[in-house]
């Protein structure tokens, strides 16, 4: 009686546990969609924002801006990693943790130095705890992030890469593609690569500028001056692709944490359909152990 005891006990506790991850999975579905439509609400800006850096680049003054500038030899590389502040997300987290350190783990056996900028309580925490501090660093905010956040972020990379302090950006987030699926996306920020105003609504990335016309020859007259609309022009597509990694990354959060509760609800189920099971076999047995001792005692007393 006392494993028919213990296995009630596992099940009952079992199915406590789906009830929270079922819970969990509709909370995460139904903040999804209005995170979604949050990404896809700053995606006309990104793209007006493209459209206008594409022609400007076309008047041919893409050479006179410090932050479309590449540097000889790579001294020093800013990373900015967006993931959470919560778990039970799968490897929403530590899948891009582990990238980003093993980038600066190369670069370091290169002697080239590194420098880190995080959005989201476990990214931060990940590096705090192997040593590496970031130089900007947010929490509480991952699932409502601010362009106030993304303001911070631009001003710092862009000041330092003008400065010549740092070399090369690189932004890493996850790419929500829709309510179910998430991609791990690395692209460059700075220096700017021209061709990446071609692709103003997907992450940018080499392989689809294949599929892109390069041809910045433009017929717009400028006033002021094509580089001064430039000079405007950078900081404001800097800060909204930051925003927007912010706001994709957000979506692909709440995706990424409802795929991993319907994967611990059913995986629940199945435990306690195990167990259930179990339960049958060992009460069946029992019974019949019970039965066999009574037709046993039973005869006894016959035999007397």
């Amino acid at each position: 009686m006392s494993n028919l005891r213990e296995i009630q006990r596992r099940i009952s506790s079992v199915k406590a546990t789906m009830q929270i991850t079922r819970t969990m999975e509709m909370v995460s579905t139904a903040k999804i969609r209005k995170a979604l439509d949050r990404a896809e609400e700053a995606e006309p800006y990104k793209d007006a924002i493209s459209r206008m850096l594409a022609a400007v680049v076309g008047a041919g003054v893409k050479d006179e801006q410090p932050l479309l500038e590449r540097r000889g030899t790579e001294k020093n590389v800013l990373f900015i990693l967006i993931a959470s502040d919560r778990g039970l997300a799968g490897g929403f987290n530590i899948q891009p943790e582990r990238e980003v350190l093993r980038k600066m783990d190369r670069l370091k056996a290169k002697g080239v130095t590194s420098q880190l900028i995080t959005s989201g309580r476990k990214p931060t925490d990940f590096f705090a705890h192997r040593g590496v501090d970031p130089v900007i660093s947010f929490v509480g905010t991952s699932s409502e992030p601010t362009m106030d956040q993304a303001d911070q972020i631009a001003t710092y990379v862009m000041y330092a890469y003008a400065k010549g302090t740092i070399d090369r950006v690189e932004l890493n987030y996850w790419h929500a593609k829709n309510r179910f699926e998430q991609v791990l996306v690395s692209e460059q920020l700075l220096p700017i690569d021209p061709d990446v105003f071609k692709l103003p609504n997907e992450p940018r990335n080499r392989e689809a500028l294949t599929t892109v016309e390069h041809d910045y020859r433009t017929e717009f007259d400028f006033d002021p001056s094509a580089s001064e609309v430039l000079g405007y022009l950078i900081p404001a597509y800097v800060r909204t692709v930051i925003f927007h990694a912010m706001l994709d990354s957000a979506a692909a959060e709440h995706g990424a944490r409802r795929r991993a509760m319907h994967s611990a609800t059913e995986n629940a189920e199945e435990v306690v359909n195990d167990l259930s099971r179990t339960y049958n076999r060992v009460r069946q047995g029992s019974i019949t152990t019970e039965l066999n001792e009574i037709i046993g005692g039973a005869a006894a007393l016959e035999d007397k």
